[in-house]
């Protein structure tokens, strides 16, 4: 079954789908660094109910990029640092999102409320402030 945003066919970013032997001829690592990897708690691949691994896409994306990072020289706790760094980058930015939209929708709300405070006050006289910033002048109309 094909989800939003995944094409027709497709499975889904998420969805545990290749055995690891797959995943590992995608990756380009040995199916023994994949259980390394898993035991150090750098990946967490699903499981079938009788045990067997099974890797999702975002996995993939994410062996390759642990590879990439040993293989430019950076041990096993740097990559740990390194990706536990990216995960909070990305929560922040979603929530940065959050509360960008928040503070729209909190200034749209206030432009409507000055709009119907401003039509509201249209039938008012002004108060004329005098020279000194205490002092203020009414101008009352008498209504018959």
């Amino acid at each position: 079954m094909a989800t939003a945003g995944a094409p027709f066919g497709s499975p889904a970013p998420d969805m545990a789908v290749y055995v690891i032997s797959v995943a590992a001829e995608l990756t380009g690592l040995h199916p023994q660094t994949l259980r390394a990897y898993e035991r150090m708690g750098l990946i967490s691949p699903g499981r079938t109910p009788g045990g067997g691994r099974r890797y999702s896409h975002r996995d993939l994306e994410l062996l390759r990029e642990i590879a990439d990072l040993t293989s430019a020289g950076i041990g096993i706790e740097g990559v740990r640092r390194i990706l536990a760094l990216d995960n909070q980058v990305t929560a922040l930015r979603a929530r940065n999102e959050e509360l960008a939209a928040e503070l729209a929708a909190t200034r749209e709300a206030l432009r409507q409320a000055m709009a119907v405070a401003q039509s509201a006050s249209s039938n008012k006289l002004p108060v004329l402030r005098g020279p000194d910033p205490g002092q203020a002048l009414m101008v009352w109309r008498r209504t018959r």
